[in-house]
């Protein structure tokens, strides 16, 4: 079959080098992918948003199975376009419809969501700029440190963490009035903190089967310690060796459950990927957030340590029968590492050559922001490339990341050096 990626980032890349693995595939498209991509599939110059598109490439090309990357597509509605097409809708898409999107596109539905169907998840209430007076006093009401989330897709930088109630006030005025994340933050939600570790799970569900995929950490802040600016991520392990079975049973009944019969319940269709960030406080999982596809660099750590057939799983969530697949996984860890660009997450820049990609022994490259200039890799965004590796444990599974990590440079190249420090 023909097989297209929507999508140009890691995660997509990931899922590329897993699905050109399958006995099924026929022809690979990525739209509009990366200069990893461009080694073993067809990039197509496409953006995410360009439903009309991606229609005539789909139809071209004769394409059957379309695997959506990115949130911002799915939030927007590539499903249901590809639903209410006549020449479209027999086309499989994972990724949710619209209504199951907008778990992701709007933290006050996801919490309304979790409310309703008695999902642990730290208690909140969600303000607009006619309700700001209300925002100063519910913020009086909490010990900090206090959490302001924007509604909406904030490309993850939407979240502030601070200390200081003052300064809390002013920045939920910054985002509701002075648009702090644009149109994201025309609504704030704001959350009692939980003190805890954090760690992703990953649910590939058809709408009422489902499947619990490797568990995974990721590191989001740029500087070493945990300190500094958020970012896209800097680097994930899977397993997570605190998440042991009795946790993971807790995971299963009051969240992942709960979750997939929320959708039935509150008829939400939903085939896809459910990306579930959680927190252990004590011994109990919290719900922080969902995310409505891979996570990204975790797809780099989580989809590597899949056995089966990728392309086979997605068939059987096309044909809501992802109940006669059984998962197996391949018991090493993995991690990865991201390289990023000088200054990021601020400003950078990009057309950088990288050298050294040909030297990697044992590990996988996966690209992020690169493009192919002149016949060499050059970087085009602030998250460049991300290594993973395998290993008997995590620390085994790191050193060799990283030993390959000193082999590949470009101008103001930065790492993390510290991955798994908290374990």
């Amino acid at each position: 079959m023909n097989i297209l990626i929507i999508g140009s980032g890691g995660r997509e890349h990931t899922l590329a080098w897993k699905i050109a693995q399958s006995e099924l595939l026929n022809n690979l498209y990525v739209a509009p992918g990366n200069a990893g991509t461009s080694g073993f599939a067809e990039n197509v110059p496409i953006s995410v948003n360009e439903f009309d598109k991606i229609k005539d490439l789909v139809i071209e090309k004769d394409i059957s199975l379309v695997v959506v990357g990115p949130e911002d597509p799915l939030v927007n509605g590539i499903h249901d376009y590809f639903l209410q097409d006549e020449a479209l809708k027999e086309i499989s898409v994972i990724g949710p419809q619209k209504a199951g999107a907008i778990l992701e596109g709007s933290k006050e539905f996801a919490k309304d969501f979790m409310a309703r169907h008695q999902i642990p998840t730290a208690a909140y209430k969600s303000f607009t700029a006619e309700d700001l007076e209300q925002g100063y006093t519910f913020l009086d009401t909490l010990t900090p440190p206090y959490v302001l989330k924007a509604d909406g897709l904030a490309a993850g930088k939407g979240v502030l963490i601070l200390q200081d109630l003052n300064q809390a006030k002013a920045e939920l005025k910054n985002m509701l009035i002075d648009a702090k994340f644009g149109q994201a933050s025309n609504k704030v939600v704001i959350e009692e903190f939980l003190s805890g570790i954090e760690l992703s799970v990953f649910v590939l569900t058809d709408g009422k089967n489902y499947l619990t995929l490797p568990t995974a950490k990721d590191y989001k802040r740029i500087g070493e310690g945990d300190t500094g600016l958020n970012t896209g991520g800097m680097g994930a392990i899977s397993p997570v060796p605190f998440a042991d079975e009795a946790f993971m049973q807790k995971v299963e009944e009051r969240i992942i459950k709960p979750t997939i019969d929320g959708f039935g319940k509150d008829n939400i269709p939903y085939k896809g990927f459910v990306f579930i960030g959680l927190i252990k406080v004590a011994e109990e999982p919290f719900v922080i957030e969902y995310n409505v596809r891979m996570g990204d660099p975790e797809t780099e750590v989580v989809i590597p340590r899949i056995k089966n057939d990728l392309v086979h799983v997605f068939k059987a969530v096309g044909n809501g029968t992802l109940d006669s697949i059984n998962l197996e996984l391949d018991q090493r860890s993995a991690t990865t590492v991201v390289g990023v660009s000088g200054g990021y997450p601020e400003a950078y820049e990009k057309g950088k050559v990288i050298t050294g990609l040909e030297s990697i022994e044992d590990s996988v490259v996966f690209h992020a922001g690169t493009t192919l200039y002149d016949q060499e890799v050059v970087s085009a965004g602030g998250r460049v490339l991300a290594v993973t590796s395998y290993g008997e444990n995590f620390k085994e599974a790191l050193k060799t990341t990283y030993k390959n990590l000193e082999k590949i440079d470009f101008p103001g190249m930065y790492y993390r050096k510290d991955i798994g420090f908290d374990l």
